[in-house]
C-alpha cells in the first residue's frame, strides 16, 4: 500500500499499534521535505489533500503530552530542528517552526515567528517578526510576510482550504488573510489589510465587487494591489463597512516599496 492509502487507513482506527507510528513519522518526513502538501494546484485550481489533513489530525490523537525543555505539546509534534546543510536562516530569539511543516532553501525567518504542522513555505519567502504562518496554509516563492502578518490555519473540516498565497506577493505588516482566502501571484496587500472568506472586496479598476461563492473562496486576483477602505451600508447610508478596495494593477516592472510609496500618497 502506498503511504495515502496506509494514512487514510490509520485515521478510521481508534486505537494504534506501533507499525501505525511508523508509518506516520514517514508521513511527517514527507511534510518536511515537501513531498506531501495539504494543498495542490490542478490544472490551475487549488484542491485540498483531504488525506494529508487527516494524517496530520492523526498525530494529534496518537500523540502523548511530553516535556520539550521549557514547553510541553504532543509528542508526535515537537520542535523542528534545522541544520546547515537546511540552508535556510532562523535568526535567534522566540521562534519555532512545528514538525511537519515545509520550509525550503533560502526561507528566512525572524524572530518572534512561528510556522504550524502542514504548512508549506516555498523558497525565498521571508516570514517577518510576529508573523504567523498557520496550519496547511501554502506560502509561496519569493513572499514577504511582514511584522505582524497573520496567515490562517484549518485543519478540520477537513475539506476546507487553507490560505494560499501564491509566488511574489508582498503581504504589509499587521494584515491577516484568513479561512481559505487565495491571493494569486504578484498580489500587494497595503499594511493592515484584512481578508476573510466573508470579506467584499471592492475593485475600483473594474467597478466590481468581489466576493466568495457556495463553490468557490474569495480569490484576489494576480497583480492587484490593495488597501484598506470602507463602503456605505445599502440601507443606511450613514454607515461604512469595512472594504479593502483594489486601487489598481501593477505591471510586471512595479517595484513593491516604491508603487506603496505612490499609491498612499496619492
Amino acid at each position: 500500500m502506498d503511504i495515502k492509502t496506509k494514512i487514510l487507513s490509520i485515521y478510521e482506527k481508534e486505537t494504534f499499534v506501533s507499525n501505525d507510528r511508523e508509518i506516520f513519522n514517514k508521513f511527517i518526513e514527507g511534510l518536511n521535505s515537501g513531498i506531501y502538501r495539504a494543498a495542490e494546484k490542478r490544472d490551475g485550481k487549488w484542491e485540498v489533500n483531504t488525506w494529508v489533513k487527516k494524517g496530520i489530525l492523526i498525530g494529534f490523537r496518537m500523540g502523548e503530552n511530553v516535556e520539550f525543555g521549557k514547553f510541553i505539546d504532543k509528542d508526535t509534534y515537537p520542535e523542528r530542528n534545522f541544520t546547515i546543510q537546511d540552508k535556510v536562516r532562523l535568526v535567534p530569539g522566540g521562534s519555532s517552526v512545528r514538525t511537519g511543516a515545509y520550509v525550503a532553501k533560502s526561507v528566512t525567518m525572524m524572530p518572534p515567528m512561528y510556522i504550524n504542522v502542514g504548512a508549506y513555505v516555498d523558497e525565498g519567502t521571508m516570514i517577518d517578526s510576529h508573523a504567523l504562518v498557520g496550519s496547511c496554509a501554502q506560502i509561496g516563492k519569493n513572499v514577504h510576510l511582514s511584522a505582524a502578518a497573520q496567515i490562517g490555519g484549518v485543519l478540520e473540516p477537513i475539506g476546507a482550504n487553507p490560505v494560499i498565497i501564491e509566488d511574489n506577493v508582498f503581504i504589509g505588516g499587521n494584515c491577516g488573510v484568513y479561512e481559505g482566502v487565495i491571493v494569486e501571484e504578484q498580489v500587494i496587500l497595503a499594511a493592515g489589510v484584512i481578508l476573510t472568506n466573508a470579506t467584499p472586496v471592492y475593485d475600483a479598476v473594474n467597478n466590481v465587487l468581489l466576493r466568495n461563492d457556495e463553490k468557490n473562496p474569495l480569490i484576489i486576483p494576480r497583480n492587484a494591489v490593495l488597501i484598506q477602505g470602507t463602503r456605505k451600508l445599502k440601507h443606511n447610508s450613514d454607515y461604512s463597512i469595512y472594504c479593502p478596495i483594489i486601487i489598481k494593477y501593477r505591471d510586471e516592472k512595479s517595484e513593491t516599496s516604491v508603487l506603496l510609496e505612490e499609491i498612499l500618497h496619492q
